[in-house]
């Protein structure tokens, strides 16, 4: 099943370096061969999201931080940024 949370989830392994810009598009296109999703979720966007990501290796679809944020508010999330020395 596809939830809000699955999707924040993966955005946020991304967006932590845990998963590759490679890895996060098989992902979201794996997810869009025959997604499931509860009956509470709002289907529309996370299929735009999805949709989004699975086509962003290409330059069409670039994977901005404004698109990212965006992305995390309309799934209900949001993004806290933390500078460290390396």
């Amino acid at each position: 099943m596809m939830t809000r949370q699955i999707v924040l989830d993966q955005l946020d392994a991304y967006l932590n370096h845990q998963m590759t810009l490679a890895v996060l598009v098989d992902w979201a296109e794996n997810a869009l061969i025959e997604p499931q999703f509860l009956a509470d979720e709002d289907v529309e966007l996370l299929m735009d999201v999805l949709m989004y990501l699975g086509a962003a290796d290409s330059r069409g679809f670039p994977l901005t931080w404004e698109i990212l944020s965006d992305f995390l508010t309309r799934l209900g999330g949001r993004a806290r940024v933390v500078v460290e020395l390396a």
